[in-house]
C-alpha cells in the first residue's frame, strides 16, 4: 500500500475526556477554507487536527490514483503515525466518502464520525449534479476555493491538477451499496441542508444503514452551515447551532 504524508495542522491542546478531532476538507478544499469557522469552536475544548488530501493545499500531487480509499489510507497512516487514536473524524462533501472509508477499513482508529453533506450514491444529489464533469473548466471552480490553493501554492499547473483531481473523482465514482455501512460500529453522524446538492433522504438513509447512526437535516445548503469560503465564510445562527450539536455528539455518553 502507497501513502502519501499528509500535510496536517494542529488546534487546541489534547484534554483529559476527549479525543483528538481530525477533519478531512471537501472537493478542492483546503483546511482553512473549509474548517476555518469550526476550529476556533471547538479547539477551545480539544485536539483538532486538520488534514489536507493528495494533491490539495500544502500536500504535494503524488504519482497515484486519487481514490476515497487511497486518502482513507492517508490518514490512516497519519493517526498511527501521531499515534493520535482513536480519533473522531469529521469529513465534509467529498470528505464525507473518505470518512466512511476510513471507518470501514480501520475501525481501530476511529471512535465517532460525522459526513457532512457527504454521499455514497449517485441518487443521493440533486437531479442534474452529475452533469457537468465529464468537461468541466476551471472557471467553475468556486473563486474563494481558487484563491485559498493559490494563497498557498501559486503555480496555476497545480491547481489545474488539483482541480482535474477532483472532477476525475466523481466523474468516476460508482455507487455504494447501503448495506456495506453496516459493518461500521462506530456512532455516526450525517449532516445535510435541506437546500444541500445531497438530498434529505439520502442523509436519512446512510444513518439508518449505520447500527449507530444519526441524522440532523438543517435549514441551509452545502457548506453554509460550516461557515465554508465558497459560502461566503461567515458562521451564521444555523452554524453556531450546528457547532453546539456537533460538541454534543462528540462528548455524549451512551450513543
Amino acid at each position: 500500500m502507497s501513502t502519501v504524508d499528509l500535510h496536517y495542522e494542529t488546534f487546541g491542546t489534547a484534554q483529559p475526556g476527549t479525543s483528538p478531532l481530525v477533519l478531512v476538507h471537501g472537493g478542492a478544499g483546503t483546511i482553512g477554507a473549509h474548517w476555518g469557522g469550526v476550529i476556533p469552536v471547538l479547539a477551545k475544548s480539544r485536539l483538532v487536527v486538520g488534514v489536507e488530501l493528495q494533491g490539495h493545499g500544502h500536500t504535494p500531487h503524488a504519482d497515484r490514483p486519487y481514490t476515497f480509499d487511497n486518502s482513507a489510507d492517508d490518514i490512516a497512516a497519519l493517526v498511527r503515525r501521531l499515534d493520535l487514536g482513536p480519533v473522531d473524524v469529521a469529513g465534509f462533501s467529498n470528505g464525507g466518502p473518505v470518512v466512511l472509508r476510513l471507518a470501514q477499513k480501520y475501525g481501530d482508529v476511529v471512535r465517532r464520525l460525522v459526513i457532512a453533506s457527504g454521499f455514497c450514491r449517485r441518487d443521493g444529489m440533486v437531479p442534474g449534479f452529475w452533469d457537468g464533469f465529464g468537461d468541466a473548466e476551471i472557471s467553475s471552480m468556486p473563486t474563494e476555493l481558487a484563491d485559498a490553493y493559490r494563497a498557498i501554492d501559486p503555480d496555476p499547473a497545480n491547481l489545474k491538477r488539483m482541480f482535474d483531481l477532483d472532477v476525475g473523482l466523481m466523474r468516476d465514482f460508482e455507487d455504494w451499496d447501503l448495506d456495506a455501512l453496516a459493518g461500521i460500529a462506530q456512532p455516526a453522524l450525517f449532516v445535510s441542508g435541506v437546500r444541500d446538492v445531497v438530498l434529505p433522504a439520502h442523509t436519512v438513509d446512510m444513518a439508518a444503514s449505520v447500527p449507530r447512526g444519526w441524522s440532523l437535516i438543517l435549514p441551509a445548503g452545502h457548506g453554509d452551515y460550516l461557515g465554508a469560503a465558497e459560502t461566503g465564510g461567515t458562521v451564521g445562527a444555523v452554524a453556531k447551532g450546528f457547532f453546539g450539536v456537533l460538541e454534543q455528539f462528540l462528548d455524549a455518553d451512551g450513543l
